[in-house]
């Protein structure tokens, strides 16, 4: 503090970090260096750690939200698996879910944040809600919402009508792109899973020039303990993870109505011997034959954990396992509402995603994320022998094809 004149003056000091072992990107391939200077390499930083902008406020509001919307997506799919009629075509649960979930968040990051522009990019918009045979879907949407906004007591406001509802649901129509802010959100990922009383999740992230910044990953089926030997069905223990992340600050990890919590790191195996993987549990959503054969190249000789959702992204952000293989079918394009947030998760932990050539996964391009064949999410030792083992792999299947 400095007094001139009678006035007092605050003198800002930018935040310090401990800088990790730096991932760079040459031609946009992932490379690395273990020097904290990169004046010496002709590489250029995915992130840099010094005067870094802080996001602590975004980062308090995308934790609210995500928690929030968990609680929210918890009754319904408890509702769901207690009712005395379930039915895998009856859509209706998960269409409830999904747009309260994101209606709530929208709704809430638009309260946190009502003097700035507010851009979100989502999976869902109202066009089908408006229609007058959804009118019983909107009113069920529209009072889950309400309670669940009571019961947390924040915002003390008049009950929200079902056209409140739908604008906030159509906020997320936005195209997102490499210039301004714009929050990224996956309100159910892994609705399969949510039907199935299995893994899904809440991903919120935030993208400032492009660049993700910040993510909350809430995860309510996830246990608290490690997933490694257990799979995602442990025969007794706490369930419901809060995973989150700001660049430069770590990976943390706590219960869902906790504010204690707990940093984690990816798994330090440098052996893929001794690695698991995790994969998609829907063969629809992966080639897990693809997968087995970059398995059986690294000599891995666990068993795939395969689970629903960036739940993996978590579990694979505490060291539960040691790489993510995630493989498309042919045609498929990758949005970037299923990664964002998971992707912060994992590389603030010490982690580093890439697609299959070995590049930087790219979120500044709009609302999907293209990549080379498939995305590849493991620990820095391991990436270089992973790479190799899926560029063979590959090569080895379009050659029988």
């Amino acid at each position: 503090m400095i007094s001139a004149n009678g006035l007092s003056l605050s003198i800002f000091k930018p935040k310090t970090t401990i800088k990790p072992l730096f991932f760079y990107y040459k031609n946009n391939k992932i490379s690395s260096s273990s020097s904290s200077s990169s004046s010496s390499l002709p590489f250029r930083p995915l992130s840099l750690f010094s005067s870094i902008m802080s996001y602590d406020k975004e980062l308090a509001a995308a934790k609210k939200a995500a928690s929030l919307s968990s609680r929210l997506c918890q009754k319904v799919q408890k509702d769901l698996l207690h009712s005395d009629v379930q039915s895998k075509s009856d859509q209706s649960p998960v269409t409830v879910a999904d747009y309260g979930s994101q209606a709530l968040i929208s709704f809430v990051l638009q309260k946190e944040f009502p003097s700035e522009p507010f851009s979100l990019v989502a999976e869902e918009d109202a066009g089908d809600l408006r229609k007058d045979d959804a009118r019983e879907t909107l009113e069920r949407i529209t009072k889950l919402v309400n309670d669940t906004l009571a019961s947390d007591g924040s915002y003390g406001l008049s009950t929200l009508t079902t056209e409140d509802v739908l604008r906030a649901i159509d906020c997320g129509k936005s195209e997102g792109g490499s210039h301004g802010r714009h929050w990224v959100l996956d309100p159910i990922d892994g609705t399969k899973g949510f039907v199935r009383g299995d893994q899904y999740a809440i991903a919120l992230a935030l993208l400032d020039e492009g660049k993700v910044v910040l993510g909350a990953l809430g995860c309510p089926n996830l246990p608290l303990a490690s997933i490694a030997s257990t799979n995602q069905h442990p025969s007794q223990g706490e369930v419901g993870c809060l995973f989150f992340a700001q660049i430069g600050s770590g990976t943390y990890m706590q219960t869902l109505d906790s504010s204690s919590a707990t940093k984690v790191e990816v798994s330090a195996i440098d052996n893929p011997e001794e690695a698991s993987f995790f994969e998609s549990y829907e063969a629809a959503h992966s080639m897990h034959d693809l997968s087995s054969s970059i398995a059986k190249k690294l000599g891995v000789k666990a068993a795939p954990v395969r689970i629903d959702s960036q739940a993996k992204y978590g579990a694979l952000s505490r060291g539960d396992g040691a790489i993510y293989l995630r493989f498309p079918r042919a045609g498929y394009r990758e949005k970037i509402w299923d990664h964002a947030a998971g992707c912060i998760v994992v590389t603030e932990a010490g982690g580093v995603a890439a697609d299959a050539a070995g590049k930087a996964l790219d979120f500044s391009r709009g609302r999907y994320l293209d990549v080379d064949t498939g995305i590849i999410v493991t620990n820095q030792k391991l990436m270089p022998s992973v790479l190799q083992a899926v560029r063979a792999s590959i090569e080895e299947r379009a050659s029988s094809l």
